[in-house]
């Protein structure tokens, strides 16, 4: 299974984007998508801008992320609490 991540264009030098994933400021190709300006936001896998997509849908993938994120924290949080491994 792959993942990849929305990240938001900050600049554009050639095939070559710097991108910002929660903060963090990433080297993308972009030799796999076409039209890409500053601003827009991608999906990044290993390095490379898969596809294009729009603010809302990056948008929505990031809650979903933070949503995952706060579970588990939870989750570690209640295995503290517990001494067992939550599986």
């Amino acid at each position: 299974m792959c993942l990849s991540v929305p990240a938001q264009v900050m600049k554009i030098e050639g095939d070559t984007a710097e991108v910002s994933v929660g903060g963090t400021l990433l080297s993308a190709n972009l030799s796999l998508v076409d039209d890409v300006v500053v601003g827009d936001y991608i999906l990044l896998h290993t390095g490379f801008a898969l596809q294009k997509i729009d603010a809302e849908e990056a948008a929505e993938t990031l809650r979903t992320f933070n949503e995952f994120k706060e579970l588990n924290e939870a989750l570690d949080d209640e295995e503290k609490v517990s001494g067992k491994r939550i599986v």
